[in-house]
């Protein structure tokens, strides 16, 4: 998979990409991130990429030119043809786990992060497929949205992580909270780790962690908790028809 940032700030995104989990990926050849200053691709001799809005109100907005010009030179260079193209925006549809599983599975994602009071209208219209925010909050840019993107896809894509249930029985999948996780020592300062999870019986601790991964999820997502309750029902009334046409 490749992901081309498209940013002012290129250089946040160069110290978290170089660690860990990405960094691992990149050089195994299993993603590739591209970063591009938004502000080389600025055909003004000061390399200016904001002006006032029209119609007046405070702040600056991102002028069109060098934007579209970034783009262009992304599709050209890499010979894309129609890339999903991501402006992080508070105004997007919320990001999501099932929103993360969809992009990975694309083979190239172009995520664009504005800043000042947001980008010309007329880029939107032109070459954005999807607006996505990661919260209703605002923030100074697009930079931390689109590093919360990346970490939350790339880990998806096959060979990230070192084993598929690394991230199967993770919080958000099937819409329960993870269960509560615990290492050695077996007791720390007279609070000791739950016995059924030294008993052995693995059937018992699949048992105990789908329980606690209910209450915590009822207890703290109820909007989760729904969705969860939804599907079981759903796939209860599947096995149901699947043994009549038995």
């Amino acid at each position: 998979m490749r992901i081309h940032v498209m940013t002012l700030f290129p250089d946040i995104f160069a110290a978290y990409i170089g660690e860990s989990m990405i960094k691992k990926a990149i050089d195994n050849g299993i993603l590739e991130v591209y970063l591009y200053n938004i502000r080389d691709f600025s055909e003004n001799k000061h390399r200016k990429v904001d002006d006032y809005p029209f119609g007046g109100g405070a702040g600056m907005v991102m002028t069109p030119q060098p934007i579209i010009s970034t783009y262009e030179h992304i599709i050209k260079t890499h010979n894309i043809d129609k890339p999903r193209v991501i402006y992080l925006s508070p105004k997007g549809r919320i990001f999501n786990q099932e929103m993360a599983k969809d992009f990975s599975h694309s083979e190239d994602c172009i995520l664009l992060c504005g800043h000042y009071e947001g980008i010309d209208q007329r880029v939107i219209d032109m070459i954005v497929t999807e607006e996505i925010s990661i919260g209703d909050y605002v923030l100074t840019g697009g930079e931390l949205p689109a590093l919360t993107m990346i970490d939350a896809i790339s880990r998806l894509i096959p060979g990230v992580l070192n084993r598929n249930e690394s991230f199967e029985d993770e919080s958000l999948e099937n819409n329960l909270l993870e269960y509560p996780q615990y290492t050695r020592p077996r007791d720390f300062r007279g609070a000791e780790v739950p016995p059924v999870l030294v008993s052995g019986n693995h059937g018992n601790i699949d048992k105990w962690r789908l329980e606690e991964s209910k209450k915590i999820t009822k207890d703290r997502r109820p909007d989760l908790w729904d969705k969860y309750q939804a599907s079981h029902r759903e796939d209860n009334k599947k096995k149901r028809r699947t043994r009549k046409a038995d």
